[in-house]
C-alpha cells in the first residue's frame, strides 16, 4: 500500500463555520484553508487582500455544526444540526464511507449538543476515520461531567490537540490524558507585516490618536468594564487616547436579551465623562479590515476576569501583528507574553491595567521593544507554519490508522483483501 506521506491526505474540519459568528468558525475556516494549502505555496491572502481570479486555492471539506439554515460557502459538504442525534450517526456514516483519511475536529463544550456537548461523544463513537480532536476549552477546575466527557473525547480520538502548554499540562494532571496522545500546537496567527500604527490609523479613522484595542464578540465576561474604568488614568497620561472595543454582540447573547450588554457598557462610559475616548464598533468585520484595526493599534489588551480563560485567539492575533501587549494572568497570557513580550496586572485592578497602558503610550521606546518581541515571537505561530505542525500530524495519524481503514473497508464494501489495497492505495 502506497505510504500516506506521498498523497494528498483527504481531511474532514468539524466544528462552526462562517458566516456563523464565533472564534471556531474563524479558527475552523483559517486552519482549512490553511492546511490544504500546497507546502511552500505562498500563504493566502485572506488577511489582506481577495485572491486573485485564476489563482482560487483548493478547499478543504467541512462539516458545519449549526442551528440554522445557513447559506454556507460550497467547502461545506455536510451539515451537522447540533441538536438533533440522528445528524451525529448520519454524518458519522457518510464521513466513514467518503474515504477520508482523517477528520479534524474542533471541540469547545458550548457547540456540540445535550449537557456540555455530551453529544459529540455520539459523533466520534460512529466514526472509523482516525480524529484528530483540537481541544479549545481545557477548564482546570472542571465539573465532574465536564471532565468525563473531556476524558472521552481524548480516549476516543487518535489525538488530542491543545493550544498552550499549561493546557497540555491540565490534561494529563487534571483529566488523567497520556501525554503521549497529546500535541501542543499554538493557535495561527495572520502573518501581516510589522507596520508603524500611525500609517494605518487615517484607515479606520483614528487619525493620529494614541490607540487601544479590543476585539472580539462583545458579552459578558470579558473585563470590558476594567478596561473601561481603567482608561481614566489613561487619559489623564495621554489626553487623546482612544480605546476601541471592535465586535458585534454575540448572536445568543442578542437573541435573548439584545443590545442590553452593550447599553450598559455604553452607559459606564458616560458615567466617568469617557465618551470622548472609548468608541464602540459594532460589526463582525471581515478579515482584511481586522487585520488594519490591528495594525493601527498601539496596545491591545485583554482584560479577562479570571483564571479560567483557557486560550484567547484575539491575544494570539495581536501578537502575532507586534502590538504592545497588556492583560490580566490567565494561564494563556502568562505564557504568551512571558520574556517581555507583555504585560500582565492583576485581576480587576483597573488602576494597575491604567498604569501599564499609560506607561506604554508614553514610553515609545518601551512599546518599541515590546511590539519588536511580541512580532518575532508571533512568526513561529503564523497559520502556514501552524498547518505544516498539523499536516505532520494528520499524516502521522493515517498511517498508523491504515490497517483498520482496510478492515473498516471489509466491513463496508465486502471486497476481497487485494482489491482493498488497491482501492485504499488510490484514496485521496
Amino acid at each position: 500500500m502506497r505510504g500516506t506521506s506521498t498523497r494528498t491526505l483527504r481531511t474532514a474540519f468539524v466544528g462552526t463555520y462562517p458566516p456563523r459568528q464565533c472564534g471556531i468558525a474563524t479558527f475552523t475556516r483559517d486552519l482549512a484553508t490553511a492546511v490544504v494549502q500546497e507546502p511552500g505555496s505562498p500563504e493566502r491572502a485572506i488577511w489582506t487582500k481577495p485572491t486573485p481570479i485564476g489563482r482560487q486555492p483548493a478547499t478543504a471539506d467541512i462539516v458545519a455544526l449549526d442551528h440554522e439554515q445557513r447559506d454556507f460557502p460550497a467547502e461545506v459538504r455536510f451539515r451537522l444540526d447540533p441538536d438533533r442525534p440522528a445528524d451525529y450517526l448520519g454524518v458519522a456514516d457518510q464521513l466513514n464511507r467518503a474515504g477520508y483519511d482523517v477528520v479534524s475536529l474542533q471541540h469547545e463544550f458550548g457547540i456540540y449538543g445535550g449537557p456540555d456537548g455530551e453529544r459529540v461523544l455520539d459523533l466520534i463513537d460512529e466514526l472509523e476515520v482516525p480524529v484528530v480532536a483540537t481541544l479549545h476549552t481545557v477548564l482546570r477546575h472542571p465539573s465532574d461531567h465536564q471532565r468525563r466527557i473531556l476524558h472521552e473525547v481524548a480516549h476516543g480520538a487518535a489525538r488530542v490537540v491543545v493550544l498552550s502548554r499549561a493546557s497540555a499540562r491540565t490534561l494529563a494532571s487534571v483529566y488523567d490524558i497520556d501525554p503521549a496522545r497529546i500535541q501542543m500546537i499554538p493557535h495561527g496567527v495572520p502573518d501581516l507585516p510589522f507596520v508603524d500604527p500611525n500609517t494605518i490609523k487615517p484607515l479606520v479613522g483614528l487619525g493620529d490618536r494614541p490607540t487601544i484595542l479590543s476585539f472580539g464578540l462583545l458579552g459578558p465576561g470579558k473585563g470590558y468594564e476594567l478596561a473601561i474604568r481603567a482608561m481614566s488614568s489613561v487619559v489623564d497620561r495621554a489626553g487623546d487616547a482612544c480605546y476601541v472595543i471592535l465586535g458585534a454582540t454575540h448572536p445568543e447573547l442578542r437573541r435573548h436579551q439584545g443590545e442590553a450588554y452593550r447599553e450598559s457598557l455604553q452607559g459606564l462610559v458616560a458615567d466617568l465623562g469617557l465618551e470622548q475616548h472609548v468608541k464602540f464598533v459594532d460589526a463582525f468585520v471581515d478579515l482584511p479590515t481586522l487585520g488594519q484595526w490591528l495594525q493601527a493599534a498601539d496596545v491591545f489588551v485583554t482584560p479577562y476576569p479570571g483564571a479560567e480563560q483557557a486560550v484567547s485567539g484575539t491575544l494570539a492575533y495581536a501578537l502575532g501583528t507586534g502590538k504592545a501587549l497588556v492583560s490580566t494572568p490567565y494561564a494563556y497570557a502568562e505564557e504568551l507574553l512571558a520574556d517581555g513580550r507583555g504585560r500582565l496586572v492583576p485581576f480587576g485592578d483597573s488602576k494597575a491595567l491604567g498604569s501599564e497602558i499609560g506607561d506604554l503610550l508614553t514610553d515609545p521606546a518601551a512599546r518599541n521593544e515590546a511590539r519588536r518581541l511580541a512580532y518575532a515571537y508571533g512568526r513561529r505561530m503564523t497559520w502556514r507554519r501552524v498547518a505544516a505542525e498539523y499536516r505532520e500530524l494528520f499524516a502521522r495519524v493515517a498511517t498508523e490508522a491504515e490497517p483498520d481503514l482496510r478492515a473498516a473497508a471489509v466491513r463496508l464494501h465486502g471486497a476481497p483483501a487485494t482489491q482493498l489495497d488497491r482501492e485504499a492505495s488510490s484514496l485521496g
